[in-house]
């Protein structure tokens, strides 16, 4: 079926997740110390970050760039930039979870293939680039959720989502 906006299809499309509780997933993270449940949102443009390395050990910085699934461009608080590996940081974060009180999963097979990249490699770093923070449970597949509150969820995420997955269920561009 098409829609006739953009807006209108992402909003079909996201009427057909499995919406979870915050509290569910709080608690699964608390009953399993956290061995079911672990975050593999990758870093993303606009992320604090704290350095682990020789040079600059615990200096906060904001990743600028990405650079594949390896390198990051961090610009540094005190000034300049410099090319991290992965390692050499960790992403600050208020918590474990994120603040919304709502976490979803895929209702459809199709769209977790997409997101772990089973035909065409994986899409983790596009979904967090839309603004999601995204688990895995061995249990219960992928989770995401958002970190956020007090805006359109659907142009700042839910849409550009929608566009990343590749979907055309829409007739307009227009997000009316």
């Amino acid at each position: 079926m098409k829609y006739d906006t953009i807006r209108e299809a992402a909003q079909a499309w996201v009427s057909s997740f499995n919406a979870i509780p915050y509290s569910v997933v709080e608690k699964l993270y608390r009953i399993s110390d956290g061995e079911d449940l672990w975050e593999i949102t990758p870093p993303t443009v606009g992320d604090r970050v704290t350095l682990y390395n020789d040079w600059s050990t615990g200096e906060i910085s904001e990743v600028v760039t990405e650079d594949g699934d390896t390198e990051y461009v961090v610009a540094l608080d005190a000034g300049g930039s410099c090319r991290y590996a992965r390692d050499d940081f960790e992403v600050e974060r208020e918590s474990v979870l994120p603040m919304w009180g709502t976490l979803w999963a895929f209702d459809e097979g199709i769209d977790d293939e997409w997101l772990d990249g089973e035909v065409l490699g994986s899409h983790v770093q596009e979904m967090a680039d839309c603004g999601f923070r995204i688990y895995e449970s061995e249990d219960y597949g992928h989770i995401f959720g958002i970190d956020g509150a007090g805006y359109d969820f659907y142009s700042e995420h839910w849409i550009p989502l929608y566009k990343v997955r590749g979907l055309q269920w829409h007739e307009k561009e227009d997000v009316a």
